[in-house]
């Protein structure tokens, strides 16, 4: 007796009901995201209008793009384009190579007790405030007192003291190396997720044709978490432009360093406050880094399937 095969309709409302107690329990996530994600979407109009506070939304004046033109002639919006792009960059790099790195090495560390205490001491930055984070980076950097100064001067490799918070040229980089040590351990952890799930018996193999563990790192490990760098890669290249906020705020605001350290988060704060028609330029300067964004990131997935390797959808 042949067997009646369901329409997709109703296979879809048979399965809706055979995990009823799911639908059930994410019900208020789904309110909560209609509440706070999708409808604040209607504020995105802003962008489009000469915007009054007070008024309603039918009493403002619809203006087009005009706040777009004002956006991409600004004399200061491609200089903090490339502030954005160029600390994304180091960010992106250096976070995946040290995140994945260190998931390597832990996972060949043996002793049990050890390997703990080094996964919490690795995670522990991640839960500090960025004040903190900047104030422990100032001290560290000060020329008074500084640690890295006196163990640069008492090694002979510089004569002088160097001023690190007010030289524009190393501003980047102590911006990458400082979400480096926040972040790394926290990072590693889904790193540290996807390499549980490899199968033992090829660790096993390779010791026997005579790969040390270096060689297993090479040839078992990394490929057997190649999916999960692919996918993870695709998902941080939709964030290029959120360089961070926080952390250039606070360390640039000796205004030594202004011309390199003001991210679009930072300017669409000072162009969005203070001014007349600011909280429409800065919708209209978010809603330009959304769609960049959204544009990277479907770009990402499509190479990633035009090579071959894992997608997100």
């Amino acid at each position: 007796m042949a067997i009646k095969e369901l329409s997709p309709r109703k296979e879809f409302y048979k399965n809706l009901v055979k995990q009823k107690e799911l639908v059930l329990i994410s019900i208020p996530f789904f309110i909560y995201f209609f509440i706070f994600s999708y409808l604040p979407l209607w504020g995105l109009t802003m962008a489009f209008q000469n915007y009054k506070p007070g008024k309603t939304f039918f009493e403002q004046e619809w203006i087009g793009f005009k706040h777009f033109e004002n956006l991409f002639t600004d004399p200061d919006f491609y200089r903090v384009m490339r502030n954005t792009l160029g600390m994304s960059i180091i960010n992106l790099v250096l976070s995946f190579v040290t995140a994945i790195a260190f998931a390597l090495l832990l996972n060949e560390l043996k002793g049990r007790i050890f390997k703990r205490v080094v996964q919490t001491v690795s995670y522990m930055p991640h839960f500090l405030s960025w004040i903190i984070v900047c104030g422990l980076v100032s001290n560290i950097l000060a020329m008074d007192g500084g640690i890295i100064n006196d163990i640069l001067v008492a090694t002979g490799l510089v004569s002088e003291k160097v001023h690190f918070m007010g030289e524009p040229n190393y501003f980047w980089w102590i911006v990458g190396f400082t979400n480096v040590w926040k972040s790394m351990g926290w990072n590693s952890i889904i790193y540290l997720a996807a390499i549980t799930s490899i199968d033992p018996a090829l660790y096993e193999a390779a010791s026997i044709d005579g790969y040390g563990r270096f060689g297993r790192m090479w040839h078992i490990t990394l490929p057997g978490i190649k999916s999960t760098i692919i996918v993870l890669l695709i998902m941080n290249a939709g964030w290029i432009l959120n360089a961070g906020f926080e952390i250039q705020y606070i360390l640039g605001s000796n205004g030594l360093v202004l011309d390199v350290s003001e991210t679009i988060d930072i300017f669409v704060l000072k162009r969005g406050f203070g001014r007349a028609g600011g909280f429409a330029f800065g919708t209209a300067a978010g809603m330009f880094k959304t769609v960049v964004s959204s544009i990277i990131l479907v770009l990402c997935n499509k190479i990633a399937g035009w090579v071959g390797e894992e997608k997100l959808i």
